[in-house]
């Protein structure tokens, strides 16, 4: 796979890898990666960073909340039902 040249700076050469991604280079030939290569990218508007509309913890544990609350609705419906079946055997 070939690099392809998108954009040179001063600081930075850019490059289009052959899986579409971006591969970013310092002065020095080294490859910049994390957060520094995420503020090249941004800066020459070539990636846009999109915050996720809810946290995959918070879903999860919306879906343990959900969980706990059916688990005690069903619990206190059994234990009514026993209730009345308790009842009713003592008024035979």
């Amino acid at each position: 796979m070939a690099m392809k040249l998108v954009k040179k700076t001063a600081e930075y050469t850019i490059y289009k890898r052959g899986d579409a991604r971006y591969a970013v280079k310092d002065v020095n030939k080294k490859a910049v990666n994390g957060e520094e290569k995420t503020r090249v990218l941004l800066a020459e508007d070539l990636i846009k960073v999109t915050l996720p509309s809810k946290p995959a913890v918070e879903d999860e544990m919306a879906d343990e909340a959900v969980e706990e609350t059916a688990a005690a609705e069903q619990a206190s419906a059994e234990e009514e039902v026993a209730e009345e079946a308790a009842a009713g055997e003592e008024d035979k």
